[in-house]
C-alpha cells in the first residue's frame, strides 16, 4: 500500500462515536459528551435543513420524531383571518383544519402552552406551540407510547426548532403562504402583508401585537414596530382611499418611517420627512398616522398623532385615559409642526392604537361599532387576563362579526403592554418570563 492509500483509507474512515465528542467543550454539572437522544434528534433536523427545499421540511419533521418513536405529526399554521389551524401537507403527515376557539391544537396555540388527550390506546396527543421568539407560528402535533417531563422538554424544542425552519425558509418560498390562505387575496392585502413585522412580539420586558382587517383586501392600514436596546418604536398608519393605490401610498410611508428609525432621527423629523415624501410622491393625498416611542425601562411613551384616533389606555382591565392632546396634520399635507406628547405607564398598563376604520364600521342595524364599544369589550372580555397576541385576536374576530363579516373600511390593531423595567442581568438564568409559559422549564 502506498502512502497515498493509506492517506486515503484514514480519509475515509468513519470516527468513532467517542471521537466526535470533543475535547474542549465541557459541562460545569460533569455531564458525560456523548451525543444523547434529543441531541441526535435536534441535531440531525439542524444537519438536514439546511440544504432542504420549503416543501419537505414538515415530511422532515415528522421523519425525525417517527425514527425516535412518535407518530402522526401535524404541523399547523394560523390562517390570515385568525379562525384555524391549517396544516402542511406532505408524506409522513396528517391534520385536518381546526378551529383556534374550539380544538385542542387551537387550546395549545391560544394559550401558547402545550395541550396533552390520552388516546385509547394509552398514548399521549401533544400539542405543542410552535414559537419563533414570541411569534405564534402555529401549533406541532405529535403521539407517543408515553410522555414525562423528558419528551415534554423535547417536544417543545422541536416545536420551537420547526417554528424557526417555517420562517426562516418563508423568506423565499410561498408553501407557507399558501398553506395559511382559505381564498384569494388582493394585490393591496399582498403589499401591505408584505410590509408587515411579525404580529406578535414577547420579550421579559414588552409584549405587542397586531392585526389588520380584512384579511385578504386591506388597502392602506398597517403598524410598523422595532425594539432597539432601551426604545420600542411603535407606529399606526392609514393611507387615504383603499386599493393598491392607498397599500403604495402606505408602503411608501413606512419605508420613509423605517428610514428615519434607522437613522436615529427625532419623532418631530421622521413626521417632517414622512410629510415631505407623502406630498412629493401623492399630491393631494394624505395618510393618518401615529408615530412613538415607549422607553422600556422608565416606561414614559412619547407620540405625535397625526390625524389618528386617540389610542387607549388600559389598566387593571380597564380603560383609564385616552392619549389625547393637540392632534398633529396628517402626513402629506406639509409643513405642519407636529405636538409631541409623553405619559408616563406603570408596569402591567396596555396601550391600544388602531385606525379609524376599527371605531367606523357600521354594525348590524346600521350604527357605528364606535369607541364606546370598543372600551367595553375591552373591559368586559377581562382582556388583561390574556396574552396581548390572544387579546388582539378576540377583538379582531369580535370585530369581524360584530358587523356580519362585512366591511366598508380597513381596520388595524396594536397593543402593547409595559411589563416593567429591566432586570440588573438580564442574561441571567431564570429571569421571570425568560421563557415561554407552557415550558416545562418555566
Amino acid at each position: 500500500m502506498t502512502q497515498q492509500d493509506a492517506h486515503a483509507g484514514r480519509q475515509l474512515r468513519r470516527p468513532a462515536d467517542d471521537e466526535l465528542a470533543g475535547l474542549g467543550f465541557a459541562d460545569p454539572d460533569g455531564r458525560p459528551r456523548g451525543e444523547s437522544l434529543g441531541e441526535r434528534l435536534l441535531g440531525s433536523l439542524l444537519d438536514r435543513a439546511h440544504l432542504m427545499p420549503p416543501r419537505l421540511v414538515g415530511p422532515l419533521v415528522a421523519q425525525e420524531v417517527a425514527e425516535m418513536g412518535g407518530r402522526d405529526v401535524a404541523i399547523y399554521l394560523q390562517d390570515f383571518e385568525h379562525a384555524h389551524l391549517r396544516p402542511l401537507q406532505g408524506p409522513g403527515l396528517v391534520g385536518r383544519p381546526e378551529p383556534i376557539d374550539d380544538s385542542p391544537a387551537g387550546t395549545a396555540f391560544r394559550t401558547d402552552q402545550r395541550c396533552e388527550v390520552p388516546q385509547a390506546d394509552g398514548s399521549v396527543r401533544l400539542f405543542v406551540p410552535m414559537l419563533d421568539g414570541s411569534d405564534r407560528v402555529g401549533v406541532l402535533a405529535l403521539t407517543l407510547p408515553e410522555v414525562d417531563d423528558n419528551d415534554r422538554r423535547l417536544a417543545q424544542r422541536i416545536a420551537g426548532l420547526t417554528a424557526d425552519l417555517v420562517v426562516t425558509k418563508s423568506g423565499y418560498t410561498d408553501t407557507f403562504t399558501r398553506t395559511r390562505m382559505t381564498t384569494p387575496m388582493s394585490l393591496s392585502a399582498h403589499l401591505q402583508w408584505q410590509m408587515l413585522p411579525p404580529l406578535v412580539m414577547t420579550t421579559p420586558d414588552i409584549a405587542l401585537a397586531g392585526a389588520l382587517e380584512p384579511a385578504y383586501d386591506v388597502g392602506g392600514d398597517s403598524f410598523d414596530y422595532s425594539l432597539d436596546d432601551r426604545t420600542l418604536h411603535l407606529a399606526v398608519f392609514d393611507a387615504m382611499g383603499h386599493g393598491v393605490e392607498a397599500a403604495t401610498m402606505a408602503t411608501v410611508l413606512i419605508a420613509a418611517y423605517r428610514h428615519g428609525r434607522l437613522n436615529g432621527s427625532a419623532l418631530p423629523e421622521m413626521y417632517a420627512a414622512m410629510d415631505e415624501v407623502m406630498g412629493a410622491s401623492f399630491p393631494g393625498r394624505f395618510a393618518t398616522a401615529m408615530i412613538g416611542r415607549l422607553d422600556t425601562v422608565t416606561g414614559v411613551l412619547t407620540w405625535i398623532n397625526a390625524g389618528h384616533p386617540d389610542g387607549l389606555l388600559i389598566r387593571g382591565g380597564r380603560v383609564v385615559a385616552e392619549l389625547s392632546g393637540p392632534v398633529t396634520r396628517p402626513v402629506g399635507f406639509g409643513h405642519a409642526r407636529p405636538h409631541v406628547h409623553a405619559t408616563q405607564l406603570r408596569p402591567g398598563d396596555r396601550l391600544l392604537f388602531f385606525t379609524d376604520g376599527v371605531v367606523e364600521e357600521r354594525v348590524a342595524g346600521g350604527d357605528q361599532f364606535g369607541e364606546q364599544r370598543l372600551r367595553q369589550f375591552v373591559e368586559d372580555n377581562a382582556l388583561d387576563r390574556l396574552p396581548p397576541a390572544e387579546s388582539v385576536r378576540l377583538l379582531s374576530r369580535a370585530l369581524l362579526t360584530g358587523r356580519g363579516g362585512r366591511t366598508s373600511d380597513d381596520a388595524s390593531l396594536l397593543m402593547v403592554e409595559w411589563k416593567g423595567s429591566r432586570r440588573d442581568d438580564e442574561l441571567a438564568r431564570g429571569v421571570p418570563g425568560g421563557v415561554p409559559a407552557g415550558s416545562v422549564l418555566a
